[in-house]
């Protein structure tokens, strides 16, 4: 019987076809008439349970109706512990459903965190040969970079204009930002088919390349603070280049790809747990999603290289120091006596020694920081101040004049920027750095002094 035929019984188009398709040859090779076949297979769709036991019948019986797997969550959660003591009800019952799955092995909350989809931002994840994509988030990669560039100190306001002319002129903002002059770099020469996904998406993330998004993500001038010497530079005062964004366009979709394939793998979850679903990393899928993900990341790195580069190259000048960091990953780490998956979702990497770099907002200082390796928080911390006001409310609440007069008034000259994006949406970043102190030590301060942002209007990213 063809599968025409089959569907006609009631057989559904799919994996149920050829298994019909085997019980009605069986059954002609017994010199069963077609009618009789044909009325025996419209009994098993009508009534499967009845054939679940049946020799013939059984495995077709059990495809019409398959068994859904059930929700069975750890016995105790995952042990976790959470920094700040003012974080938000959801994002904590966020963490603590993430505690529940049965691949979870530990967690924490960093001091900046709020909620997100699945993992809180701010959420910091430890799960046993498993990878969730939506506990690494929506932009892969997502990421800090700073140099401190070869120019005295006085450059940020004697030569405000020409810093100025050549972060307008080498940078690109907005949800389909791209540049005339296409970037180069060698992530471009990595095998981009290690995923269907990017393979189909290796023309835009060239296109994209060296672009910086929109939502909170931005490239800045400021002032470095060295209060004792260190990355190899003395104690003193620099001029700074600061970036934040992630993998993009391309990015995003692996994201939305594999969460998909991770939620239909996990129907069983329950409704407040599905945006945590997760891929085996034995299987295919999951072999698949590491592999884009790793790409992903050298793909954000150079995002922000490329940013650099030629930003430096316009201005004529030099590197003294770089320190840069995901914040939005997975990776394998030893914690607890074995090898896990840490997922850092809005989390800076604090492995001890490990440095890294933790803004604040346009107006408010960020810090270069040391991580101490605390085992409790997995070696991580928080990855910036973290919102204090929806972009949403703050669109409703907050005045466009008095929030660029408090911009100005700290010394900050704004190219562009959104309303959701001004200081007053954040934490208080020395709360939060204070509430971390056993996590990293800070070890310079950064200073914004002219900050471009995605214009206002431009859908969110992060």
């Amino acid at each position: 019987m063809n599968g025409h035929e089959l569907q006609k019984l009631g057989i559904p188009a799919g994996p149920v076809i050829p298994i019909a398709q085997r019980v009605a040859a069986a059954q002609r090779e017994a010199q069963v008439d077609p009618a009789t076949i044909a009325a025996a297979l419209a009994d098993v769709v009508a009534r499967p349970d009845a054939f679940r036991a049946d020799a013939l019948y059984g495995e077709l019986a059990a495809a019409l109706t398959p068994i859904e797997p059930s929700w069975v969550e750890r016995e105790a959660p995952a042990p976790w512990r959470q920094w700040g003591d003012d974080l938000h009800v959801h994002a904590v019952r966020q963490l603590e459903g993430a505690a529940r799955l049965p691949v979870a092995v530990a967690a924490a909350l960093m001091p900046d965190a709020h909620v997100g989809y699945g993992l809180p931002i701010g959420g910091v994840l430890a799960t046993d040969n498993a990878v969730i994509p939506y506990a690494v988030g929506v932009d892969i990669a997502c990421r800090m970079r700073l140099t401190v560039l070869d120019l005295p100190v006085e450059a940020l306001e004697q030569d405000e204009n020409r810093l100025t002319k050549a972060l307008v002129a080498e940078t690109a903002f907005g949800v389909g930002a791209t540049f005339r002059r296409r970037r180069d770099h060698e992530v471009l020469d990595d095998d981009w088919g290690v995923s269907p996904v990017t393979k189909r998406l290796a023309e835009k993330g060239h296109a994209q390349l060296g672009s910086s998004g929109s939502g909170n993500h931005f490239v800045e001038y400021g002032e470095v603070t060295l209060k004792a010497p260190d990355l190899g530079l003395a104690a003193g005062r620099y001029v700074g280049l600061l970036s934040h964004s992630g993998s993009r366009g391309t990015g995003a979709a692996v994201a939305a790809h594999y969460s998909k394939l991770a939620r239909e793998q996990h129907p069983e979850l329950p409704h407040e747990l599905r945006h945590l679903a997760w891929l085996d990393l034995d299987s295919p899928e999951g072999e698949e999603y590491w592999a884009a993900m790793n790409l992903m990341g050298r793909y954000a790195a150079a995002n922000h290289a490329c940013i650099h580069r030629e930003i430096q190259r316009s201005l004529g000048v030099g590197a003294l120091a770089v320190v840069e960091n995901h914040h939005n990953f997975a990776w394998k780490e030893f914690h607890l006596g074995r090898e896990v998956v840490v997922h850092r979702k809005g989390a800076t990497p604090a492995g001890e020694g490990v440095l890294g770099v933790i803004p604040g907002s346009m107006a408010t200082p960020g810090f270069v920081v040391r991580g101490k390796g605390n085992a409790a928080s997995l070696g991580s911390a928080s990855h910036g101040a973290g919102r204090a006001m929806s972009r949403t409310q703050a669109k409703q609440t907050l005045d466009p004049r008095q929030s660029s007069a408090d911009v100005a008034r700290n010394g900050v000259k704004l190219l562009s920027a959104g309303l959701d994006e001004m200081p007053a949406v954040y934490k208080d970043i020395h709360k939060v750095m204070a509430a971390q102190t056993d996590l990293v030590d800070v070890i310079a301060r950064f200073d914004p002094r002219i900050v471009k942002m995605a214009p206002a209007g431009e859908r969110p990213e992060d």
